[in-house]
C-alpha cells in the first residue's frame, strides 16, 4: 500500500542546488524536518564545480568551505596574442564530497536517493510507486524548465579525470587554454592539477547548438595529453554535458514551465550566470536565503523564491548583453578574440563578473575601446535582442 512522509520541507532534485539548500536548512534550521529527494545513486550526480574565492560572500562561505575538495592561490588563462596568471583563489567541489557531507548532516532516511517524483506542488511530492510526501513547502531543483521560453547559446563540454605514469607540469589551473585549434564556435581546454600526477581536463565550446560529439571531444583531449607530454594510465571518470547561454527570453513564461506556483531553485529557476551557465552562487545565495525565512510554507517559499529569481533576470540584462554580442555579433570562429580582450581587464573586475556582480564602471571598461566584434554586427545584435524583441 502507497506510504505518506510527512515533513517540513522536500526538496526535489539532489543536485548542487538541491544539495546546498538541505545543507543550509539543516544547519540554520537543524529541528526542521527536511527531505531531499533525488532519481539518482547519489547526491550531486558525477559532476566537479569550480568557482572563484570572489563568488561567495564571506558571510555565506560557512555553507561552501566543508566541500571544498582542492583550492589554488591563483590561475592562468592562455589565448594566442595574450597570456596572464591571475592572483585570485580558485576552488573545486567534487560531487562525492558533496554527497558525504549531505549525508553526514541529514538523518538516513531524509536522504532519499534512487527515488523518482512523478509530480511536485507548492506542498506535495508523488513517487513512481504511489507514495508521497505531504510538506509544509516543496522547492523543485529538477533541472531546467522549457528552454525554448528562453533565447539559448550552449556551453557544452566533455571533462575526464586522469591519472598519470608522470607528473604534469600544471602549476595552476588553467582556466582557459583557448590556444587550441577554434571548433564548433568558441573552443577553449580547462585543467585542474588534482596532484602531481592527476589531474582534470575538459574540452569546453561556446556552440549555436547543444549536441555534443563526445567521440570526437576524446579525442581532441587525447591529442591535448599527447601535446602536453602526459601520458595517461587510467581514466578515472568522465562527465558531459550542455548547459544553456541565456541572450534573453520571457522570464515569467520560463518560471511557470517548471512548476506554476512551485517553489523552485537552481537552473530550473533561471538562477544561472546568463554567459558563463555558472549556477553555484546564485545556488549559495538562494540557500542561505531560503534557511533564513521565518516561513517555510509553500506559497511563502515560492513568493520568496521566484522574486530573487526575477529581480536577479532583471538586473542581469547586462551580461544577456554580452551573450548576444558573442554569439551573434562575432564569428565562430573569432569568438576567442572577445574572452581574450576580457582577460586584460583588472583581476577584481573579473572576480565581480564571474560572481554576477560588475559595477556600472566595469560595464563602461568592459565595453570601452575598440571592439573585438565588427561594431554594426554588435549594434545589430543589441537591437534585436533589447529593441525589437525586448527580452523580458
Amino acid at each position: 500500500m502507497p506510504a505518506t512522509i510527512n515533513c517540513d520541507v522536500a526538496i526535489v532534485g539532489g543536485g548542487l542546488s538541491g544539495g546546498l539548500l538541505a545543507l543550509a536548512l539543516k544547519k540554520k534550521r537543524p529541528h526542521a524536518d527536511v527531505r531531499l529527494i533525488e532519481s539518482g545513486r547519489t547526491i550531486g550526480g558525477n559532476h566537479l564545480w569550480s568557482f572563484f574565492a570572489s563568488d561567495v560572500a564571506p558571510a555565506n562561505r560557512w555553507l561552501t568551505a566543508p566541500l571544498i575538495c582542492h583550492g589554488w592561490p591563483a590561475y592562468d588563462v592562455a589565448f594566442p596574442a595574450h597570456g596572464r596568471t591571475i592572483r585570485q583563489a580558485y576552488y573545486s567541489i567534487e560531487s562525492r564530497r558533496l554527497d558525504a557531507v549531505v549525508r553526514a548532516a541529514l538523518p538516513e532516511d531524509a536522504v532519499m536517493t534512487r527515488r523518482k517524483a512523478l509530480a511536485a506542488s507548492s506542498k506535495a511530492v508523488v513517487f513512481e510507486n504511489g507514495d508521497r510526501i505531504e510538506a509544509g513547502g516543496v522547492i523543485d531543483c529538477r533541472g531546467p524548465g522549457d528552454l525554448s521560453q528562453l533565447q539559448c547559446g550552449w556551453q557544452k563540454f566533455y571533462g575526464r579525470e586522469i591519472a598519470l605514469s608522470d607528473a604534469h607540469a600544471l602549476a595552476r589551473p588553467m582556466i582557459m587554454d583557448a590556444t587550441v585549434e577554434q571548433i564548433d564556435g568558441y573552443r577553449f581546454v580547462y585543467a585542474l592539477p588534482f596532484a602531481a600526477t592527476r589531474a582534470f581536463v575538459e574540452d569546453t565550446y561556446y556552440s549555436d547548438t547543444p549536441e555534443l560529439d563526445v567521440d570526437a571531444a576524446r579525442a581532441r583531449l587525447d591529442g591535448y595529453a599527447a601535446d602536453k607530454g602526459w601520458h595517461v594510465e587510467k581514466l578515472v571518470r568522465e562527465e558531459a554535458g550542455s548547459l544553456p547561454v541565456a541572450m534573453g527570453g520571457d522570464f515569467e513564461a520560463y518560471w511557470q514551465s517548471g512548476g506554476n506556483k512551485v517553489a523552485k531553485a537552481g537552473i530550473r529557476a533561471g538562477l544561472f550566470h546568463p554567459l558563463t551557465s555558472y549556477s553555484l552562487p546564485d545556488a549559495v545565495r538562494a540557500a542561505t536565503l531560503v534557511a533564513s525565512a521565518s516561513d517555510l510554507s509553500g506559497a511563502a517559499l515560492h513568493d520568496l523564491l521566484h522574486d530573487f529569481a526575477r529581480v536577479t533576470w532583471r538586473k542581469r540584462r547586462y551580461y544577456r548583453m554580452l551573450a548576444a554580442m558573442l554569439f551573434k555579433a562575432a564569428e565562430p570562429g573569432e569568438r576567442y578574440k572577445v574572452l581574450e580582450r576580457f582577460y586584460r581587464l583588472s583581476p577584481e573586475l573579473i572576480g565581480r563578473f564571474y560572481a554576477g556582480n560588475s559595477t556600472t564602471l566595469d560595464r563602461v571598461r568592459t565595453l570601452a575601446g575598440k571592439p573585438p566584434v565588427p561594431v554594426k554586427r554588435a549594434v545589430r545584435a543589441i537591437r534585436e535582442q533589447f529593441g525589437w524583441r525586448k527580452a523580458r
